[in-house]
C-alpha cells in the first residue's frame, strides 16, 4: 500500500509488499491507558510503553472520562519519548505515525490522535488512522506467522463480535452482542457481588477457585451468530438477592457465571468456523486474557483447528496492536482531518 508524506508528498510503500523495513510508531489513548509503541514490519515490537490509569479510577469504581483525558495529557509526551529511548530510534527512522481514531472515549481519543497527527506533520511522514477494534485483531500478528483467512472472536469491554477475516483488508462481522458486551457483563456482575474495579480480572481469579456447576444459569437463545448477556446478568442479580443477607458463595457464583459465558462464546465460534470451513481461529480483545475463555477456545485445537491468541500484554489496550494494524493497512484512514468517533 502506498502512503504519502504530509508536506513533501513523497510516496512511501507500507505493508507486506514493501521492499524495505517499516518502523511504525503508534499511539493509543481510547480509554484509560496512554500507550506508545514502535513495531517493525507489523510483527516485531521494538518498543512498547503503557501508562495505566487503573489506580486513578479505582476509587470511582470505573473510568471517569474527563479525568482519563487529563491523565492522557499528562502522560502523552512521556510515553512517546520513552518509546524512542527504548527503541534507540529517532523520528527520521520512523516510516509512519499512527493513532487510534475510535471507538472510545472522545476526549481521550483526541489526545492520542492529535499527538500522532502532530508527529507526522512535524517530521513529514505519512499519517495512518486506525480503528481500535481492527487493532485488537492485529495483536495476533505480533510475534506470529498468522495470515488470513481466519475466524475471529473479539471480546472486550464494549464489544463482542464474531468476524470473518478473509484478508488483511476484508472483514465481515457475522454476529455481535445485541445488548451487553462480555466485558461489560463481567464488570456489572462483579459489582453485584461486591468486587472492586476492575471487576473482570478479579472475577476470573475467584472463578478458578469455585464450582462451575454450582448454579445453573440461563444461556441466551439469540439466533445466528449474535449474543445477548443482559438476561444472564439479571439471572445473577436474582441469584444474589435469593441469599437475602446470608453469606454469598462468591467463588461458586463467579465460576458458574464464567462457565455460562465461555460456553456461549465457544459454541457460536465453533459453529462459525465449521460453516465457513476455516482451520484458523483467533481470539482478541481485553477479555481474551480471561483464563476460561482462552482454555475453551484453545481446546478447539483438539478438533484440528489452529488457535491464535495475543500475549497477555497485547490483549488489553496497547499501541503495538495499533502499529501492526497500520502496517497491514487493515481498514485504516489516511486523511489528516479524520475526526475521532465514540462508537462503531
Amino acid at each position: 500500500m502506498e502512503k504519502k508524506t504530509l508536506f513533501s508528498e513523497k510516496t512511501v510503500k507500507i505493508g507486506p509488499e514493501s521492499s524495505t523495513d517499516n518502523y511504525i510508531m503508534a499511539i493509543e489513548s481510547s480509554c484509560d491507558e496512554t500507550a506508545c509503541a514502535i513495531v517493525k514490519n507489523g510483527r516485531e515490537v521494538i518498543a512498547n510503553i503503557v501508562a495505566s490509569q487503573i489506580k486513578t479510577h479505582e476509587k470511582f469504581g470505573g473510568v471517569i472520562p474527563e479525568i482519563a483525558a487529563r491523565e492522557h495529557l499528562d502522560s502523552i509526551n512521556i510515553v512517546v519519548q520513552e518509546a524512542f529511548d527504548q527503541s534507540g530510534l529517532k523520528p527520521d527512522d520512523i516510516t509512519a505515525f499512527a493513532g487510534t481514531v475510535g471507538p472510545g472515549l472522545v476526549g481521550c481519543l483526541l489526545v492520542g490522535l492529535n499527538a500522532a497527527k502532530t508527529l507526522a506533520l512535524v517530521h513529514d511522514k505519512p499519517f495512518i488512522g486506525v480503528n481500535h477494534l481492527n487493532a485488537h485483531l492485529c495483536a495476533n500478528y505480533i510475534d506470529t506467522d498468522l495470515k488470513p483467512p481466519f475466524m475471529a472472536l473479539l471480546v472486550s469491554g464494549g464489544h463482542t463480535q464474531i468476524i470473518d477475516v478473509e484478508s488483511y483488508s476484508k472483514q465481515t462481522i457475522l454476529g455481535e452482542t445485541i445488548d451487553d458486551a462480555v466485558g461489560e457483563a463481567y464488570d456489572k456482575v462483579a459489582r453485584l457481588i461486591g468486587l472492586p474495579y476492575p471487576g473482570g480480572p478479579r472475577l476470573d481469579k475467584l472463578a478458578q477457585e469455585g464450582n462451575p456447576k454450582a448454579f445453573e444459569l440461563p444461556i441466551s437463545k439469540v439466533g445466528g451468530y449474535d449474543f445477548s448477556f443482559s438476561g444472564l446478568k439479571t439471572a445473577v442479580l436474582r441469584l444474589v438477592k435469593s441469599f437475602d443477607g446470608k453469606e454469598l458463595p462468591v467463588n461458586d457464583i463467579c465460576a458458574s457465571f464464567q462457565e455460562c459465558v465461555s460456553k456461549t462464546l465457544v459454541k457460536k465460534l465453533k459453529k462459525a468456523v465449521e460453516e465457513h470451513g476455516y482451520k484458523q481461529i483467533v481470539i482478541a480483545g481485553g477479555v481474551a486474557a480471561n483464563s476460561e475463555i482462552r482454555k475453551k477456545v484453545f481446546a478447539l485445537e483438539n478438533d484440528g483447528y489452529k488457535v491464535f491468541a495475543p500475549a497477555m500484554k497485547y490483549c488489553t489496550d496497547n499501541a503495538s496492536m495499533v502499529a501492526s494494524c497500520a502496517y497491514f493497512n487493515t481498514n485504516t484512514f489516511d486523511d489528516i482531518d479524520i475526526e475521532v468517533f465514540s462508537r462503531v
